[in-house]
């Protein structure tokens, strides 16, 4: 069994613990290679059906190709697709882009208190109809009390901090010393009633580790990926305002893993482009203290 094996075994393990151990789970996906690849997974792990609901936050600033992606694989896999947004702020026009907030500041209103909003029920959920392909209300305000995401370990300083089956508290925040042992491959996921779950499939996964398995499985991801002639990527995909690309001649999925492989990026984050990070000293940690992915 080679390393990509050995990943995807044990991603798909921890996947099907969280679907027997959780009541109400749901994925986030937020339409980049990382959260696709735990899609991928996701309907290798349950026979090509996802058994629970996509959750994608909609900031009303991610890059077009983005939203058209999500919907058109939406629609093909036929995926219980969830969207939540934080209409109130957006109606408000207090965001970042429009140069009243920063970006720390729009990324806890459009991104955390979103998510937070959303995954509790408490504000609108939109779900795909398969029948019409459009969005519409959803009724059911159940909350999701088991949240897969696609963090990992070596993507940034605070997702280092992370557990597989990682506890917040009822507000979904975080407390990053209060974090149970996972020793030899023995998770908790018994917890409190009250506690919200975040479940890491992908914690031991690398970039480069990501891009060989997309390689491999030919999975479908967001040509911004790629350059298209400017002789740059996006490495890292987020709001459109906020996100830079990289220097890169890389037209496919093989050149990415060999430039990856050349250690061209091995000095440079892989959140490099997005600027909210160096906003926040550089890392996510107070962010994600207060729910962010």
């Amino acid at each position: 069994m080679n390393q990509l094996d050995q990943l995807e075994s044990k991603s798909v393990h921890i996947l099907r613990e969280a679907y027997r151990e959780f009541k109400s789970l749901c994925m986030l996906w937020s339409i980049g290679k990382d959260s696709t690849v735990m899609l991928w997974l996701a309907r290798k792990a349950f026979f090509g059906h996802v058994p629970f609901p996509l959750v994608h936050i909609d900031t009303a600033y991610k890059m077009p190709e983005m939203i058209e992606y999500r919907d058109k694989f939406a629609r093909e896999w036929r995926l219980n697709m969830v969207v939540g947004q934080n209409k109130a702020q957006l109606a408000s026009g207090v965001t970042f882009p429009n140069g009243k907030l920063t970006r720390i500041e729009c990324c806890r209103a459009l991104k955390s208190e979103a998510l937070k909003h959303t995954l509790s029920g408490e504000w609108d959920r939109l779900r795909m109809n398969h029948t019409t392909g459009q969005y519409e209300l959803d009724t059911n305000r159940e909350p999701y009390t088991g949240v897969i995401v696609g963090v990992r370990s070596d993507e940034e300083g605070s997702r280092s901090k992370e557990r597989y089956f990682s506890p917040r508290d009822k507000h979904n925040d975080w407390d990053v010393d209060d974090q149970p042992p996972e020793l030899w491959s023995q998770y908790k996921t018994a917890f409190a009633p009250g506690t919200h779950v975040r479940i890491h499939p992908l914690l031991d996964w690398t970039e480069l580790n990501l891009w060989e398995y997309i390689e491999r499985e030919k999975i479908p991801v967001v040509d911004l990926y790629f350059d298209q002639g400017q002789e740059k990527r996006y490495r890292s995909l987020g709001c459109g305002p906020c996100t830079t690309p990289v220097d890169s001649t890389s037209k496919t999925v093989a050149e990415i893993v060999a430039e990856i492989r050349t250690g061209k990026f091995a000095n440079i984050a892989e959140r490099s482009g997005r600027a909210q990070d160096k906003e926040d000293g550089g890392g996510l940690e107070t962010l994600r203290r207060d729910g962010y992915m």
